[in-house]
């Protein structure tokens, strides 16, 4: 029922939006990984709603428990079990939709296709899902940095204004210092007024994240079905309205000839690497050891506080009303649910590459 991530570091999930629960099961973690459950929530704390005026008012603390696998600070080797408790759900926000759909959401496709659908939040196709990817990211984080391997993710572009700086160009200390997850504070403020026109003129708007990890070791991804670039596509098009990945050039890269295009290889200071890094640090599906970069598009957030048509399940015609507290743009809570399912994937190939 495609609720299970990975080969080896698999990661199951379950729960709706406003349910009791949500939580996640990790099967394959390595023993002896030294993580608690403050590692975990450092994390969930940077995915929670309520953050500022840009993100959903909703006042979920997100409190992480872990139920197994980890003992003395350590993980056992045994599937570790987390559970978060859902605490601030408003379901009557959600009863005008019980038998309607809302523009751009799953709430047709679902009504359709399982005939039982929860209208409560979006039930299990609610982006709350992602808290679990997050928690687990936590646990494959703390795998990376023991391998040294160490990723970023920040807001690269709201609406139509882009960040006109490379990633190299930037100091990825600052990404946490203001609330849109932006590392240059110029632009950070120009996405933060943005975001919030969209805000106070009851809409929403889109964005982008760039995400750049460095240290990753050559030989990490497959061959054929199971690329490096292509899992970490998978991963990222999972996530709750995204409309496009792109990897090193990606699109730009159509408009260059080969001959601008290629990495031609070096050998300096006795080291092997590429003069440029238009493959995006991949080559045939597999980690050459330069940056992997790449984009994440994240499409304006579906729910609206204005009127639109819409049908009901008696397919006749109605109007949806907006309602609920909802994200004015989906980007800065995005940022660690990038990063982790960017860190899911690599702990997963790393795993499968040591077998």
């Amino acid at each position: 029922m495609s609720n299970t991530f990975g080969k080896i570091y698999k990661i199951s999930t379950y729960g709706e939006s406003h349910g009791k629960a949500i939580g996640v099961i990790i099967d394959g973690c390595p023993s002896g990984i030294e993580v608690n459950e403050k590692d975990i929530q450092k994390e969930l704390d940077r995915r929670k709603p309520g953050q500022s005026k840009i993100t959903t008012q909703r006042k979920e603390d997100d409190n992480i428990e872990i139920l197994s696998g980890i003992f003395n600070g350590k993980t056992t080797g045994s599937p570790i079990s987390l559970i978060i408790k859902n605490k601030d759900q408003k379901s009557s926000d959600y009863n005008h939709i019980s038998t309607s759909f809302r523009p751009s959401h799953a709430d047709f496709t679902y009504h359709k296709k399982y005939k039982n659908r929860d209208h409560r939040g979006g039930g299990r196709s609610s982006a709350r899902e992602t808290a679990n990817w997050v928690a687990a990211g936590a646990i494959s984080k703390k795998i990376l940095h023991d391998l040294k391997i160490k990723i970023h993710a920040y807001v690269s572009k709201v609406g139509k204004l882009e960040l006109n700086k490379t990633y190299n160009e930037l100091d990825f200390d600052n990404t946490e210092n203001n609330i849109v997850r932006c590392p240059d504070n110029k632009f950070a403020e120009k996405f933060i007024s943005i975001i919030d026109d969209a805000r106070k003129n009851r809409d929403t708007v889109g964005g982008v994240i760039t995400c750049v990890i460095k240290g990753c070791p050559i030989g990490i991804g497959e061959p054929i079905f199971r690329k490096l670039h292509a899992e970490l596509g998978m991963a990222m098009l999972s996530i709750n309205a995204v409309k496009g990945f792109e990897y090193g050039s990606g699109f730009k890269g159509v408009e260059m000839f080969g001959s601008e295009h290629n990495d031609e290889f070096q050998i300096k200071s006795g080291k092997i690497s590429t003069k440029s890094n238009n493959s995006g640090g991949i080559q045939g599906g597999i980690s050459n050891g330069e940056d992997i970069y790449f984009n994440v598009a994240f499409k304006p957030v579906s729910t609206i506080m204005k009127d639109q048509d819409s049908i009901d399940s008696n397919n006749k015609n109605t109007i949806i009303k907006g309602k609920g507290r909802h994200d004015p743009c989906v980007v800065p809570r995005a940022v660690p649910i990038v990063e982790s399912m960017a860190s899911n994937v690599l702990v997963d190939l790393y795993l499968q590459s040591k077998k």
